[in-house]
């Protein structure tokens, strides 16, 4: 019997992980698969073992490995696989197969550019973009931040879009955004590109908030996995054989 599992990173934030469930149970009443269980990599319930063995407990005889990332650093080079490792070998006569990340995606980046003139209208060349990373010392997602930025410059017709970075990687966020700050000669736009809400985006609203009460026109386009597009995704992962 066929089972699902996602995997999601998992935050100390109950409105993020509240989020991921609700995201997962719209994609779960899309996905014709019997047996679907939700779980995290670190910080909230259940682990990833736990949602694997659940999935087990149910009947399942091949479990799809869905993660819910949008690149592929650490986590899914090396922590995820480690965890999925050992499970091979406690469950060996279960196939398991493992789907990639999103990755950099023309959709995903149309969705981005989309988000951005729902929150400001239309964009002009005065405007700057500010892409917001989780951050990684891996340097293949480092590039891959780097087309990000170039789609979106591309899609948003203007020059001015930038990269920062919540940690280990550089700049850092409030460095990136203050130097923006410095330079724009319209509107600031920040696109938080994380899929849930959580401590990081709790750090960027605050951010930008301060910048706001000092009178600069600042907004931000809030978390990626509000457009559908992301939805879509994560069901086509799910449903691809």
């Amino acid at each position: 019997m066929k089972a699902i599992l996602y995997i999601g990173h998992g935050t100390r934030s109950k409105k993020g992980a509240d989020e991921a469930r609700a995201f997962i149970a719209r994609v779960s009443a899309r996905v014709n698969v019997p047996i679907q269980e939700i779980s995290f990599l670190e910080l909230t319930e259940p682990s990833i073992e736990a949602g694997f063995s659940l999935c087990v407990e149910k009947g399942a005889t091949e479990v799809t490995v869905v993660p819910l990332f949008l690149l592929a650093a650490g986590h899914i080079k090396q922590d995820i696989p480690n965890v999925l490792d050992r499970l091979s070998l406690a469950y060996p006569i279960i196939s398991i197969n493992v789907k990639d990340p999103f990755g950099v995606q023309d959709a995903i980046l149309d969705a981005v550019a989309e988000l951005v003139r729902e929150t400001v209208g239309t964009v002009v060349q005065q405007d700057q973009v500010l892409i917001v990373g989780r951050g990684s010392s891996d340097p293949d997602t480092l590039a891959d931040f780097d087309l990000i930025a170039i789609g979106l410059k591309e899609r948003l017709g203007i020059t001015g879009v930038s990269v920062s970075y919540l940690a280990a990687a550089k700049p850092r966020f409030q460095e990136g955004l203050c130097t923006v700050m410095e330079t724009a000669e319209g509107r600031v736009i920040v696109i938080p590109y994380l899929l849930f809400s959580g401590l990081l985006i709790a750090e960027v609203t605050a951010e930008i908030r301060k910048w706001s009460k000092l009178g600069r026109e600042i907004y931000h386009t809030g978390i990626l996995s509000s457009h559908r597009v992301i939805e879509d995704i994560v069901v086509a992962r799910a449903t691809e054989s």
